[in-house]
C-alpha cells in the first residue's frame, strides 16, 4: 500500500510485501535528511532506527517534522528529540 501526500511518500507495512523491503526505503531518504550533518554517521543510526519504527523520513535535510509525526515524536532516554 502506498500513501502520498503532497510532499513525502509514506510507505506502509502491508502483508503483501516483505519488511525488508520498507526498511530499505530508508536508506536513501535518511542519507538526504543527514547529507548536511557534522556528526553523518550518528545522523544515519538515528534517522535508520527512527525510519525502521515510523516507515516515514520527513523531506529535506531539517525540520518538516510535522509531516512524520510517529518520527517527530520519539524521544532519547533523556526526553531529547531521537530522530535527526
Amino acid at each position: 500500500m502506498l500513501a502520498v501526500t503532497e510532499r513525502v511518500v509514506v510507505r506502509k507495512y502491508s502483508m503483501m510485501r516483505p519488511r525488508s523491503e520498507v526498511w530499505s526505503d530508508c536508506g536513501g531518504k535518511c542519507n538526504y535528511r543527514c547529507s548536511k550533518a557534522d556528526r553523518h554517521g550518528m545522523c544515519i543510526r538515528a534517522c535508520n532506527s527512527c525510519c525502521n519504527k515510523c516507515n516515514c523520513v520527513p523531506p529535506g535535510t531539517s525540520g518538516n517534522k510535522d509531516m512524520c509525526p510517529c518520527y517527530a515524536s520519539l524521544t532519547t532516554h533523556g526526553g531529547k528529540p531521537k530522530c535527526p
